[in-house]
């Protein structure tokens, strides 16, 4: 059945704004289509491909030319960022040097629309004399790809979005979609988790939300902590909470937290009385304040005060002596949302 290739005839112009749009709608129909009909043909030759890769003692070596490669590099990469180490060999470089990389217990992944690209028969019978696993993923199940491979993944397409069923676009989608979905069942047979994810991306925004501790945001320089004593006046906690972001803490002789005063608290206080200055901190000051470990997730923090309506943390030690203090501004800048 045609879907996008015949809206037009090959080579005719189209300056219609109102038939351009639909010919982008057809184009994204037709890969929905193929997409749906690619799910339905993931079948136990699938979980065949899982398990030869999952049980395999190398890397997974992912090959392709022109547009197929591309797709590969990507497909590459996902596996490899969800812990299944692969990396990908382009077939010419390969046969100019590149071979020394591969080993008898990788598993290769080669993708060819019509599974008869020459670039890729070299690679191909390098692949079969060194006794390597091979997995094709092709459109062509009768293809000398598809015979020289142990497990084949059909990834055909009845028709390109292209008008002229010439640009690689449908199938690419779909041999894209293949290969997350093989990313996917193997992440999941391995138990892989967000914390084994946010290790190999430390830089990214699930790595620092997994990674990221309250010691690594908190203010720490005394000089920086702003702490005054129950019996004080409210006179200097005014000066700090002006000064120092609007969270006053308070510690004991021993520098233990024992109460919080807020800017909320100060607005409080001025409401009910005159003599705000002169009130002791004390009378003030919450006495049972929400505190934080050091090596709390940042995102935990935020978690925290979000929950309870708080803009500070105090940071304490096991005996709730003062560490430093954790602000919600500072969590948001350094990625913890």
């Amino acid at each position: 059945m045609s879907t996008a290739g015949n809206a037009v005839d090959p080579g005719t112009r189209v300056d219609n704004e109102a038939e351009l749009l639909e010919r982008a709608r057809a184009v994204i129909r037709a890969e929905a289509e193929a997409l749906t009909s690619l799910a339905d043909r993931v079948d136990g030759t699938f979980l065949d491909a899982v398990r030869l890769i999952a049980e395999a003692g190398g890397r997974v070596i992912v090959s392709g030319v022109g547009k197929s490669g591309i797709i590969g590099r990507k497909i590459a990469a996902t596996l490899t960022s969800t812990g299944t180490p692969a990396m990908f060999l382009h077939p010419v470089e390969g046969l100019h040097g590149d071979l020394g990389i591969v080993g008898r217990e990788d598993v290769a992944l080669l993708i060819s629309k019509s599974g008869g690209s020459d670039e890729l028969a070299g690679l191909v019978e390098f692949l079969s004399r060194s006794g390597v696993s091979m997995i094709a993923m092709t459109g062509r199940a009768d293809s000398a790809l598809a015979r020289a491979a142990r497990v084949v993944l059909d990834c055909s397409v009845l028709e390109e979005a292209c008008p002229m069923d010439l640009a690689p676009t449908t199938s690419t989608t779909v041999t894209l979609a293949m290969g997350d979905a093989l990313a996917v069942a193997l992440l999941l047979r391995k138990g892989f988790s967000r914390e084994d994810f946010a290790r190999l991306h430390p830089g990214g925004t699930l790595g620092r939300k997994l990674t990221l501790r309250v010691r690594d945001v908190m203010v720490a320089d005394e000089a920086l902590l702003p702490t005054i004593g129950k019996d004080e006046g409210m006179r200097r906690c005014v000066v700090l909470l002006a000064e120092m972001r609007g969270t006053v803490i308070v510690t004991d002789a021993g520098r233990r937290v024992i109460g919080v005063v807020t800017a909320g608290d100060l607005t409080r206080l001025m409401e009910r009385r005159d003599d705000v200055l002169d009130v002791p901190v004390r009378d003030v000051m919450n006495e049972n304040p929400k505190v934080i470990a050091p090596d709390t997730l940042a995102a935990a923090a935020v978690f925290q005060m979000e929950t309870h309506g708080i803009m500070a943390l105090p940071v304490v030690d096991a005996e709730r002596r003062l560490r430093g203090i954790v602000h919600l501004h500072d969590l948001m800048r350094a990625g913890a949302v």
